[in-house]
C-alpha cells in the first residue's frame, strides 16, 4: 500500500486544537519515547533531522532544510517533511507537510501547558511576538480560552498591526511592560537572545509561556521571572541542557535542576496548586511531540476520507 501524501490545507482541514491537546494527553501514557536529533552543514545551509519511536505509536523522522539565501530568490528558507512510519512493520504510513506539523506542535505545546496551568478564568492574553508562530498562538489559545481579549507587541510596531488585520480583535501594545501586567496569560514567540519579560513585572495568578528560546544563547525572561514562578517544561529531556532559558538559571545556581515542578511524563504534579501562584512553561519542542502530531493529523486524515 503507498504511502498518503498529506499537504497543508487539506491535512489542517479537520484538526481541532482541543483535539491535539487530547491527543498530547493521550501519548504521554505510553511509554516514554525514544528521541534522537542529527545535524548536517554546508556553509550556510542546514539539513536537520529530528526522530521518535513510541512504542505503541509508531515512529516519525522529521527533516528541515534551512537555506538561508532562498529568500533572496523568491524562494522559502525551509523547506521539509515528516515520515510516518507503523509501529508493528515500520512501513511508511505517510508523508505530512513540514509546516502543517511545525505549526500545530508549536502552539498546541503551548496549549495544552496553559489548559493544565493557566487559571480557567483567564481573559487578558498577550502575545509576544509578531510572527507566524504568534498568529498560530492566536488560534490555538482562542479555542481554550472562548472571549479571551488578545493583544500582540512586538518590537517592530507594523508587524504587530500586520498580524492584527489578519486575527479579528486583536490589538496592539505599544508598552511591553504595561502590557504584561495586565496580562492573565503571557505567550512569547521571539528570537531574543536577552530577556524580555521581567519579573518584576509579573503579578500572583499569571501564566507565562515560553515558546522562542531553542538555543543555549537565547532566552526571553529574566532571572527574576524564573526565581518567582513554579516552573515546568513539556520534556526534560529537550530542555534543561540544552535551551538558555531551562539551562543558563541551572548552570548558574539561580535555581537548582530539583526545581523544575514536573514535564508531561509526570501529569499528577503538571498542574497548577492556587490561584494566586505564578505558572512558567517552557515549550522546547521534541520529536515525540512532532510524532504525537503528526499522528493526530494522520488519524484525523483518515477518520475524514
Amino acid at each position: 500500500m503507498s504511502a498518503t501524501i498529506i499537504p497543508f490545507e487539506e491535512g489542517e482541514a479537520g484538526l481541532d486544537w482541543m483535539a491535539l491537546c487530547a491527543a498530547f494527553e493521550a501519548g504521554h501514557k505510553l511509554p516514554k519515547a525514544e528521541i534522537g536529533d542529527t545535524f548536517l552543514y554546508r556553509d550556510p545551509d542546514t539539513l536537520l533531522s529530528r526522530s521518535a519511536w513510541i512504542d505503541g505509536m509508531g515512529l516519525a523522522v522529521k527533516s528541515a532544510t534551512i537555506f538561508p539565501g532562498n529568500p533572496g530568490k523568491g524562494k522559502p528558507m525551509v523547506n521539509g517533511a515528516v515520515c510516518v512510519f507503523s509501529d508493528s512493520d515500520g512501513a511508511l504510513e505517510a508523508v505530512i507537510d513540514f509546516h502543517l506539523v511545525t505549526k500545530w506542535k508549536t502552539a498546541g505545546d503551548s496549549l495544552y501547558a496553559a489548559t493544565r496551568l493557566a487559571r480557567p478564568d483567564s481573559r487578558e492574553i498577550l502575545i509576544v511576538g509578531a510572527g507566524t508562530v504568534g498568529k498560530s498562538l492566536f488560534q490555538a489559545y482562542g479555542a481554550a480560552f472562548p472571549g479571551a481579549r488578545f493583544t500582540v507587541w512586538n518590537r517592530t510596531r507594523a508587524n504587530a498591526e500586520s498580524m492584527a488585520q489578519d486575527c479579528p480583535g486583536l490589538q496592539v501594545a505599544d508598552d511591553l511592560e504595561t502590557a504584561v501586567r495586565a496580562a492573565d496569560i503571557i505567550t512569547s514567540a521571539t528570537m531574543s537572545t536577552e530577556p524580555l519579560i521581567r519579573g518584576a513585572w509579573l503579578r500572583p495568578g499569571q501564566h507565562v509561556d515560553l515558546i522562542g528560546a531553542y538555543r543555549p544563547d537565547m532566552r526571553e525572561a529574566d532571572d527574576e521571572a524564573i526565581t518567582r514562578a513554579r516552573v515546568f517544561v513539556d520534556s526534560y529531556d529537550t530542555t534543561v541542557g540544552h535551551i538558555g532559558e531551562i539551562k543558563t538559571p541551572v548552570e548558574t545556581g539561580v535555581i537548582a535542576r530539583s526545581d523544575l515542578v514536573a514535564d508531561y511524563y509526570e501529569p499528577d504534579k503538571f498542574r497548577r496548586n492556587s490561584d494566586e501562584e505564578i505558572t512558567l512553561f517552557k515549550n522546547g519542542g521534541g520529536a515525540h511531540l512532532d510524532l504525537m502530531t503528526s499522528r493526530y493529523i494522520l488519524d484525523t486524515w483518515r477518520a475524514g476520507r
